[in-house]
């Protein structure tokens, strides 16, 4: 990944090349090229160069800092790329020095280049259009390289941006509305659709039924501050609670219609063992001593028994499952999402730091009668500075109206997000778990259970044979 950055030189060239040749920044000389002049003569050349040309246009040169990532790239190669950089953005029409510094934590280019080229003298153009034409050929160079670059991608940078969007805009309620409804349509208990809302980000309240309960159900996305209610005014008659349980044990009945493969019965009152796994029975000392065995299989009925206790069926069971899987499934989608929108908001929080810390060097700059003296002086924060600048508008924050403190405050409310959805979801994995080994007890008792009973008609069978 390379910033860049490009002024003109109106005076004092050779200052400017005598500051970038600097040996002790440039391995004692070894980390400069050249192209159409020489280090020691390029002032003069660039001199008699723009004697050639009848512009007015008072540039004599420009200064382009290419500078890398801490660590990402060698002292050569960085060199290598500020020389093919120069190469393919003048084509040979421009005489050129390219120095390398290494005396700052990044590794960093410097090209002076002639004003006017050796060809036919015109003048170069800098306008915005041949800047995004150098930050395109620098991006080019690394990717060849293999150094990473920012590529624009809304998806990607602006995750941070759209949920503040989303934060603000008033189209919430329709989210909720249809993340309720989403909730509805998978679930098969009240229960369950709190806990879904829940996994998708939403904190959950007055929900219970009671003469101590609230009257209103209210919900809040957990990155803002206030609740909505759940009535008519608000969000709509389909979604009080009393409307949205309605809704759920409506699906239910019409789901149910068809007569369950197991009767209707009263829940057993079991202590609950079913998170133990069913003992084998196949190892020799329960085959060599009738008792063990004999406790062994009672184990085994009283942990399959505690699983089915839970359920009417095994149908229901797997039911369940599918409907924990989901919610598990969703409140892991919620994390990562808002896993994202953290990450993001870090760097806007640093970048915005770096901006801001900046920002007087930048203004200072501006104003100065000798721009290449005073970048010589700051070049680290006027470097920095522009790097922030690009990131952050690469993450669409406008940077006239950054506020670090509403920032913060944002950081502050998807910490506490993540942690609650964090909850959620190990809640969620929990008891997805504990049905997936109640399944697996039933199903293995009820194979090990239709196995003996085969194994006793053969020996019936066997018997009467004999007779």
């Amino acid at each position: 990944m390379a910033y860049t950055k490009i002024h003109a030189i109106q005076a004092t060239v050779d200052q400017a090349i005598t500051y970038i040749c600097n040996p002790a920044k440039t391995e004692e000389g070894i980390l400069i090229s050249s192209s159409g002049c020489s280090p020691e003569t390029a002032a003069y050349d660039f001199k008699f160069t723009l004697s050639k040309t009848n512009l007015s246009d008072p540039n004599k040169a420009y200064h382009l800092i290419q500078s890398f990532l801490p660590n990402e790239v060698s002292y050569q190669e960085a060199h290598q790329i500020g020389v093919e950089l120069a190469d393919r953005l003048l084509e040979g029409n421009y005489s050129y020095i390219v120095t390398t510094h290494i005396d700052r934590e990044h590794v960093h280019n410097h090209i002076i280049f002639c004003a006017a080229n050796h060809v036919n003298y015109e003048k170069y153009h800098d306008c915005t259009k041949t800047y995004y034409h150098i930050r395109h050929l620098s991006d080019t160079l690394c990717k060849e390289h293999n150094l990473s670059i920012i590529i624009p991608n809304k998806s990607k940078n602006k995750k941070y941006n759209e949920w503040q969007a989303n934060k603000n805009h008033s189209s919430w309620k329709e989210k909720l509305k249809t993340d309720i409804d989403e909730a509805i349509k998978i679930t098969s208990t009240y229960e369950d659709c709190i806990v879904f809302l829940q996994a998708k980000g939403y904190e959950v309240k007055g929900d219970t039924f009671g003469e101590d309960s609230l009257k209103f159900i209210a919900f809040r996305p957990l990155d803002r501050k206030h609740f909505i209610r759940g009535k008519a005014s608000s969000l709509g008659t389909d979604y009080t609670k009393e409307r949205i349980k309605q809704r759920i044990d409506k699906k239910v009945q019409i789901k149910n219609k068809n007569p369950s493969p197991f009767p209707n019965r009263p829940k057993s009152i079991l202590k609950e063992i079913s998170p133990k796994t069913l003992i084998d029975t196949t190892g020799e000392k329960f085959t060599q001593n009738i008792g063990l065995k004999h406790w062994a299989d009672l184990q085994n009925l009283k942990i399959a028994a505690a699983s089915y206790s839970c359920t009417d069926s095994i149908a229901e069971l797997e039911n369940q499952i599918a409907s924990k899987s989901v919610l598990a499934k969703t409140a892991r989608k919620s994390l990562v999402e808002t896993e994202q929108q953290l990450k993001d908001l870090k760097q806007i929080l640093k970048y915005a730091e770096q901006y801001k810390t900046n920002h007087i060097y930048h203004i200072h700059y501006q104003k100065s009668k000798n721009k290449d003296a005073y970048f010589r002086q700051h070049e680290t924060e006027l470097i920095l500075y522009d790097g922030a600048k690009t990131m952050l508008k690469r993450f669409g924050m406008d940077c006239k109206t950054l506020d670090t403190k509403k920032l913060q405050n944002d950081f502050h409310l998807l910490s506490l997000k993540k942690e609650s959805l964090q909850k959620t979801y190990r809640s969620a994995e929990k008891t997805v778990m504990e049905l997936n080994r109640k399944l697996d007890n039933l199903n293995q008792y009820l194979n090990h259970t239709i196995k003996q009973q085969a194994t006793s008609d053969k020996k019936i069978e066997k018997d009467q044979h004999l007779l």
